[in-house]
Formats: structure tokens, sequence, C-alpha cells
């Protein structure tokens, strides 16, 4: 149908437009952020595009659903306001009607909402583990950004460097000021390096000075060496403990853990809640030609936030084992649907509940 047709290529260049603004927002705000983890240590500069590109693939379902909600609002109410509903309404169409065309054109998106939620959103998560925990196993040395100061893994030493060295392992002109119990000391060599000693990091500091002071005690212990030996930190550990966040969907079916339920809710939860939010849509859809615009818009935003609350509330009470699973799971999403489903039949047949309720008052004997 020609009508169908146009509702379809309206729709694709509002969810287009609506994506690309979206994603550019969320770009930027997720840059300032990972540069943000950088500069404290959390996270290898060299990776911050890596890590930036891993969390936009897991923010992609929330910016594909907002988008089509969106798009979806947008271009009902436009055809309100320029009375191209009329025509549909005159032809014998009701509201139920338009289900059909919003489906042929976002189930593609819907679908690509279940599978990133399900599949895309556990190996984002995954990808950025493994790239923080990488980074925070490195030694000191390695971590040290030549020209600055930076804390150690424990935060128990300072080390400045001023590594020229071609070698990762390997530093030159070393400052290490380390805090131990009863005693602090200053460190300054010419080199250092790192070795791995019976599964523990050491930095081996060659040609330099110390400077040590006791609590309890008056005066600067001062001593040169030609080699000296600190331990940094633990050799290379196993694989990160996955949180549920990081787990295949599979992982979570077989260990059901509360935990691990409540991040299932999430999943499953945001894939439905992607096509309730496309029958939202056309049931807040409205438009009037004296009334503000962008008055329908906000309603929806509102709508979405609070859907998405509510999806985000239900993880946490599941995952506390405040509320079981299955229950919460059909309590939102199916009183969603039945209260959405409810609004477009009323709109449909055009049943007023205020004007019911006041034919029934006046068909009561005084």
């Amino acid at each position: 149908m020609l009508f169908h047709s146009s509702i379809r290529k309206e729709l694709a260049r509002g969810f287009g437009a609506t994506f690309v603004a979206l994603i550019t927002i969320v770009m930027t705000m997720l840059l300032i952020r990972t540069l943000g983890l950088a500069s404290r240590g959390r996270v290898n500069p060299s990776d911050v595009m890596l890590v930036l590109g891993y969390t936009i693939l897991g923010h992609l379902p929330t910016i594909l659903t907002l988008s089509l909600f969106i798009a979806a609002v947008a271009t009902l109410s436009r055809m309100y306001r320029d009375s191209e509903m009329v025509i549909w309404f005159s032809a014998g169409q009701g509201l139920m009607g338009l289900i059909q065309p919003l489906l042929r054109f976002s189930w593609p998106v819907l679908l690509v909402v279940a599978s990133m939620a399900l599949l895309v959103w556990p190996w984002s998560n995954q990808q950025i583990l493994e790239l923080r925990s990488r980074f925070e196993q490195r030694s000191d040395i390695e971590r040290v950004t030549p020209g600055q100061f930076q804390e150690s893994a424990n935060g128990s030493r300072v080390f400045f460097v001023d590594k020229d060295s071609p070698e990762d392992q390997i530093g030159n002109n070393v400052f290490l000021s380390a805090t131990d119990p009863g005693k602090e000391s200053v460190t300054s060599a010419r080199t250092a390096r790192v070795e791995l000693r019976n599964g523990d990091r050491f930095v081996i500091l060659n040609k330099g000075q110390r400077l040590e002071t006791t609590s309890g005690k008056e005066g600067v212990r001062v001593s040169d060496f030609e080699e000296y030996g600190t331990r940094i930190g633990e050799g290379p550990q196993n694989s990160p403990t996955l949180s549920p966040r990081a787990l295949t969907t599979l992982a979570l079916l077989a260990a059901p853990t509360p935990a691990n339920l409540g991040e299932l809710s999430w999943r499953i939860g945001f894939a439905i809640a992607a096509f309730n939010f496309l029958l939202i849509a056309l049931a807040l859809a409205t438009g009037n030609a004296r009334s503000a615009r962008t008055g329908n818009l906000v309603l929806a935003l509102f709508a979405f936030v609070i859907y998405y609350n509510l999806i985000n509330l239900g993880q946490s009470w599941i995952a506390s084992s405040r509320m079981p699973f299955a229950a919460y799971v059909l309590l939102l999403h199916g009183c969603v649907f039945a209260l959405t489903m409810a609004a477009l039949w009323m709109r449909h047949s055009r049943f007023s509940l205020w004007a019911w309720m006041r034919h029934g008052r006046a068909g009561v004997p005084a």
C-alpha cells in the first residue's frame, strides 16, 4: 500500500537522523569518560579507542531502541498535525491498522536490539574487562608514563621515570617514594629494570641513593648503592573472575544465581521492551496544531526513562533476591503490554472513559 510505503520511508529518515544525533552525543560522553579513566591509570592510553569502541557496542541496544521510539513518535505526531491521520481514518482504517507498517519497518531493528542485548553486550564487557585486567597486571615500571608521577598498583609507592629506553622493562633516571609500615623512604637511581623472582615482581635499581626515615626515631639514614631491589607486586595472575555483565547468556542460564538472574532479566527485558516501546509510541502519538510540537516528544522521553529505570530496578531487586526472576519479568513487561494495548483499543474504538462515566451517571434515576 502506498500509505504504508510512505510511513516506512519517513520512519527510515527519522530513525537515521535520530540515530546519528544520539550516537554522536553518546560517543562524546563516553570519550570524555574513557579519557578520564586513562588519566587515572585505569585504562592503557593506547587502548582508549578500543575501550571506546567496545563501550559503544554495549550501549547500542539502548541507542537503537531510543532512536526507533523517537522516530515513531515524531512521524506519527507529524501525521496527526498534517491531517494525514484524518485521511487514514476516513478510509475505514483504525489506529490498530498502523501496527503492521510499523512492524514491517522496525522488525530488523528489533532483531538487532535483541541480538546485541543477548550476545554483543556480554562480549563487549568481557573485552573491556580483559583490556583493563591486562593493563593492571603490567609492572609498575611499564605503567609509568615518562615525565609523570604514577602510583603503584597497591598505592604504597610513587614512581617517576624518565623512560627513554626502547625496552619496556627498563627505565632511566628513576625516582621512587615508598611508604611501608613504620618507615618511609625516597630512592633515586640512574637506571632500573624489572625482574620476576619466585612469582613476584622486583624492580632492580642501579647506581643510586636511598633516604630512609623510621617512625619514632630522629634523623635520616642515607645510603648509596650500586644495586638495590624492592618488591613491587605479584607476577601475572590468571584470568580474572568474570562479572555477570561479562558472562554469556548461556552461562547465566547454566548458573542461575541471583546476580546472574538479575543480569539475565536486564538482557531479556530490554529485548521485550524494544517491542513495547513501539506500541507505546503508537499509543502516545497525537497531534494538535495549537499545541507545542515537542509536547508528545517530552512525554515519550518521560515514558522511556520510567520504563528503562524499572528494568534497571528489577535487575537490582532480582540480584538481591527481593523479587523472583519470572514474576518480575512477567509483571513489568506484561503490565506495560496490557496497558498499552488497552490504550490503543480505547483510541482505536474512540472509547472515552470520561464520557462513559457521564453517560452512566445520567442513566441513574434520582
